[in-house]
């Protein structure tokens, strides 16, 4: 089985959800959606994942993914906060597997701040909002989660790894789309981009961390 057709599930999958989610097909975004990452933790097993501590560690952040997408199948807020949850760990377990690949530091990984300050600047309404929302019990843990995906970020860069670092900002950006969509302004189209770049975020992240293990 070669490198590239390992890949042909995966993107299948994502086109169909992509395409589900233009269209607002619910019905095939509720299965496509998690099809996706299921496919993508396969493909990452098939590649070696599971040889290394590095690689295993991205499976349990996969996995994490896999459950917040789920979670976040459903608009609610409760629903919101089991996914936020979620996928806080995938990025706590994102950040132990990018230091098992012996963190390597380049001049370019201050990088990683402004990609941060970009986000920052985009989501900068989102804390009011979430405050005026739902309290603290809303903005408290969105704040938590900001801070950890901050940290993986700044620790996708500091590997000195390419892909893994374009990875983590990708989804850094996905996130704050999801976020201004949903706290700030929603805006046509957004939901398509947030899953466009989710899904290239995940696996160019795995490209990079098999690569580096």
């Amino acid at each position: 089985m070669t490198v590239s057709l390992v890949w042909i599930l995966p993107a299948a999958f994502a086109l169909t959800d992509w395409y589900a989610v233009s269209r607002g097909d619910r019905r095939t975004e509720v299965w496509a959606k998690p099809a996706t990452l299921v496919a993508l933790i396969l493909t990452a097993v098939a590649l070696g994942a599971t040889d290394s501590a590095a690689g295993r560690w991205l499976l349990v952040g996969l996995a994490c993914g896999l459950a917040g997408d789920v979670f976040l199948l459903d608009k609610g807020d409760t629903r919101f906060r089991l996914g936020l949850a979620a996928f806080l760990v995938g990025h706590l377990a994102f950040v132990v597997s990018f230091i098992q690949l012996r963190l390597d530091p380049q001049g370019w990984n201050y990088a990683s701040l402004l990609v941060l300050g970009g986000c920052l600047l985009a989501t900068r309404q989102v804390a009011a909002s979430t405050y005026l929302r739902g309290g603290l019990a809303l903005a408290a843990p969105v704040g938590l989660y900001t801070v950890v995906i901050g940290a993986m970020v700044i620790y996708a860069f500091t590997t000195g790894q390419a892909l893994i670092a374009v990875g983590a900002s990708v989804f850094a950006l996905s996130d704050t789309v999801l976020a201004r969509d949903r706290f700030v302004r929603p805006w046509d189209g957004a939901q398509l981009v947030v899953m466009v770049t989710y899904h290239v975020g995940q696996a160019l992240i795995v490209l990079g961390v098999l690569a580096a293990a």
